[in-house]
């Protein structure tokens, strides 16, 4: 389960970025709870959530053809730094107690900014650092690292919140950006599996959507990341209305579902990374999960029966994330890995704006459940979809038989790179 951790570079990301995605979920629960604090609407977090993904819905797509042509290192050194300016200016914004909505936005619109190009960059340079036939157990626990920091992120958030306030929880994220900042100069560059860099050109991006839409185990991931992206993978707005409001809970209590949940992810991960197929089906079938999932909590009757479908949820909502993940990341060719998880981030991460406004004003007129209804259903007409294209190919491949061709490719290649050099 944990072999790619024998492979120092790799080994040293994974506990820099530990240490940063707990900053980053710091941030993430203090600043939703911050703005229902000074708002009370769920359309006001809906909006946040917009200026968190929008700049990678709008951007990402470039960001990928940017990433492809460049040193992902040293990008990805650029942006902590950055990173972590922006946390403390939102420390800034919280000590001043009452802030305007607007510059609250504005500085979140920034972070928005830096998680356009930093998000893919990650996921690319993953696949640099360990071997090729580690690549998918590298993807997941690169993927239990987030839902680790998820299970200690928002509990902690809980407590500073309440001890201390608001502030402090992005001044600790400000700070835990020196971990991977340290991790990756401590890198051995020369043991950094680099793709082939890129040379800027026209029509890089056109030709990687042409790509992905003639390869089906690009494609139906994505358009199923698509679907599930915008309305069903917005918990961060709908999770807290549930508690608050239908609920009549706090905050503290809040931040404990939200760490069940990330146990199920964490749980997904890791059940993902003891795998070393991913096939198509399997993809659909943990969206499948999350789908039902999302409607037994909209239709949960009281708080503690919220707690054990949370734990599901998380778990169909990280396998389902990881399986799809694992086949863009080893299916895509070498050159083309950047745009394709460019897009990948794109769908997923960057529809959130789409659907963040959306189930906060359905939440808003018609109550939470009412948002989780429409989460759960969405979920499952990508499922259908997805069942649809899954069975009716003869034979879909799966990862590892895409990871044979990529060996058998890249062998290819470098015997006649030798050739011309010869």
């Amino acid at each position: 389960m944990f072999r790619s951790l024998a492979t120092r570079n790799f080994r040293l990301f994974f506990v820099g970025q530990l240490v940063s995605a707990i900053g980053n979920w710091l941030t993430m629960i203090a600043s939703t709870l911050f703005v229902l604090h000074l708002t009370d609407r769920g359309i006001a977090v809906g909006a946040l959530t917009a200026c968190q993904f929008g700049p990678l819905l709008l951007f990402g797509l470039w960001a990928g053809a940017i990433i492809d042509r460049v040193d992902k290192r040293r990008l990805l050194l650029v942006t902590q730094i950055v990173a972590a300016l922006q946390s403390a200016a939102l420390a800034a914004l919280a000590f001043h107690g009452d802030p305007p909505l607007a510059a609250v936005y504005a500085v979140t619109l920034v972070g928005g900014c830096i998680l356009a190009i930093d998000s893919t960059a990650r996921r690319a340079f993953v696949v640099e650092l360990v071997d090729e036939d580690l690549v998918t157990n590298a993807v997941s626990l690169n993927s239990a690292i987030m839902t680790s920091a998820r299970v200690v992120g928002p509990v902690l958030a809980g407590l500073l919140v309440s001890l201390v306030g608001y502030g402090w929880c992005f001044t600790l994220d400000a700070l835990s950006y020196v971990g991977p900042t340290v991790a990756m100069l401590l890198m051995r560059p020369a043991e950094i599996r680099r793709a082939p860099m890129v040379l800027r050109a026209k029509g890089q991006v056109r030709a990687a959507l042409r790509y992905v839409g003639r390869v089906p185990e690009l494609w139906l991931p994505m358009v199923m990341t698509a679907v599930i992206g915008t309305l069903t993978l917005n918990f961060q707005v709908m999770m807290p209305l549930l508690v608050k409001k239908t609920f009549a809970s706090t905050d503290s209590v809040f931040t404990l579902l939200f760490s069940v949940l990330s146990v199920g992810s964490l749980l997904g991960s890791l059940w993902i990374a003891r795998r070393t197929i991913l096939p198509l089906t399997q993809t659909v079938a943990t969206a499948t999960l999350l789908g039902v999932a999302t409607l037994a909590l909209a239709a949960a009757p009281t708080l503690a029966a919220a707690f054990p479908i949370a734990l599901v949820i998380g778990f169909g909502m990280t396998a389902f994330i990881t399986a799809s993940t694992g086949n863009m990341q080893l299916t895509a060719d070498a050159e083309k890995r950047g745009r394709v998880l460019a897009l990948q981030s794109v769908v997923l991460i960057g529809t959130t704006p789409i659907g963040g406004p959306i189930l906060g004003l359905v939440c808003d007129s018609f109550g939470p459940r009412a948002g989780l209804v429409l989460a759960g259903v969405a979920c499952l007409v990508a499922c259908a979809l997805g069942f649809a294209v899954a069975w009716r190919q003869p034979a879909v491949r799966s990862v590892e038989l895409a990871t044979a061709d990529a060996r058998r490719s890249t062998a290819r290649g470098a015997a006649a790179a030798d050739g011309r050099r010869g």
